[in-house]
């Protein structure tokens, strides 16, 4: 199995290949600095999988703004990471950045809530197991399989043999029968 070799120009190559377009630049750019840019942005962004998409964004501008470079107003690197911490900037002022922050500070404060209160989801400490124990016994047997066991309702149909109406018309009659305890 062979390694793919790495490309690596000098900062003139580099940008007189970027100049005319050529494909071997956007490789020995991505091989050059592709490291370097990720950290840069991974400073900003602690989310990898964010920090990543931002780096190919980074790239995608450097590409299509090439024209707008100039070797008189600095060199390559710092012109790149510029484009790079802006986008990174620009990502984490952006709306959707902070809407997705807060979703997930939600999702985490509810694990941490339930991980604090040791809370966790047992039917059978809310008495619903044994209220399944009033059913028929037929009823009993297709809410295991769909509530506690977690198969569908075709799994369900295929384990026991039976058509998949009388699955969920027998369903139905238990959860209306349960119903019936909690009115």
């Amino acid at each position: 199995m062979s390694k793919k070799r790495k490309i690596s120009l000098s900062e003139e190559e580099l940008v007189l290949s970027l100049q005319h377009r050529e494909k071997i630049a956007v490789e020995a750019l991505y091989d050059m600095y592709s490291a370097s840019l990720f950290g840069v942005i991974s400073r900003i962004i602690s989310d990898a999988a964010i920090a990543e998409d931002v780096l190919q964004e980074t790239f995608v501008k450097i590409w299509h703004s090439f024209s707008s470079y100039s070797t008189e107003k600095g060199r390559l690197f710092t012109w790149m990471v510029n484009i790079a911490r802006n986008l990174a900037i620009d990502k984490i002022r952006s709306k959707d950045f902070k809407n997705q922050n807060k979703n997930q500070e939600i999702e985490n404060n509810v694990t941490f809530i339930d991980e604090q209160r040791n809370t966790v989801y047992k039917p059978e400490l809310m008495g619903i197991k044994d209220l399944v124990q009033t059913l028929k016994p037929e009823q009993q047997l297709i809410v295991n399989l769909v509530y506690f066991k977690g198969y569908t309702h075709v799994e369900a149909a295929e384990e026991l043999g039976i058509p998949l109406g009388t699955i969920k018309t027998r369903l139905r009659m238990a959860i209306q029968e349960l119903r019936k305890h909690f009115n």
